[in-house]
């Protein structure tokens, strides 16, 4: 007879197998049943662990997040002007969610729809969309150039914003190795350290610190 294992257990086992079956099956196939039959417990201990589906779609947010996180800080701790930490950062956000690229694909109209609680701005995600923001932070704050006193503290949550497009842009590019989105990215980070070094200019800083107060205004 094989060890009971204890909740925690439990827990992470039924988990796990939420992620293989969002790789392997994407967003519509994997059931709470599913899970539950694939990990070998009851349905009923499976909504013990986790409420719904959508608190299993959260974990595996917080999954490539954190995967997106630990590989970027690493490639990061090497320093590097803005254009160059934030591709590095885009990239590995991408590299983060390749294995689950059909749940991306079936998952974006729910993700879209509002009030639900697999968007990236409702109260269930915000755990992960900190995460993510102190990562942005972190680019801002390492950069070699420096960044503008009057934009350090807002241009993390524009560098988010423009990654959560860059995701939704990926999920629908179906080019080789995704070809469009890696350009798209290679060519979008340069542009953005450019406008950060111009907003020292008297005659940018202006507008640059409007467009920061018109995400936050929207944001709030």
């Amino acid at each position: 007879m094989s060890p009971r294992r204890t909740a925690d257990e439990t827990r992470e086992l039924i988990r796990s197998t939420a992620l293989r079956l969002f790789r392997e099956r994407g967003h519509d196939a994997t059931t709470m049943r599913v899970v539950a039959q694939e990990a070998g417990v009851a349905v009923g201990n499976a909504y013990h662990h986790f409420g719904s589906k959508e608190d299993l779609v959260q974990e595996l947010y917080l999954e490539v997040v954190r995967a997106q996180d630990e590989r970027a800080r690493e490639l990061l701790a090497g320093g590097g002007d803005l254009a160059s930490r934030l591709r590095t950062t885009w990239h590995v956000g991408i590299d983060a969610f390749l294995p689950y690229r059909q749940f991306g694909v079936e998952s974006i109209g729910v993700a879209i729809r509002p009030g639900s609680p697999a968007s990236p701005f409702s109260p269930a995600s915000a755990r992960t969309a900190q995460r993510s923001r102190a990562l942005f932070r972190e680019v801002v704050e390492g950069a070699s150039s420096g960044v503008p006193a009057a934009l350090r503290a807002d241009l993390p949550e524009l560098l988010w914003l423009a990654q959560l497009g860059l995701t939704v842009f990926w999920v629908h590019d179906d080019s080789e190795g995704s070809r469009r989105t890696r350009a798209l990215i290679d060519g979008a980070a340069p542009v953005v350290g450019r406008l950060v070094s111009l907003a020292r200019l008297p005659v940018v800083s202006g507008a640059a610190q409007d467009v920061l107060r018109l995400v936050a205004a929207a944001r709030t």
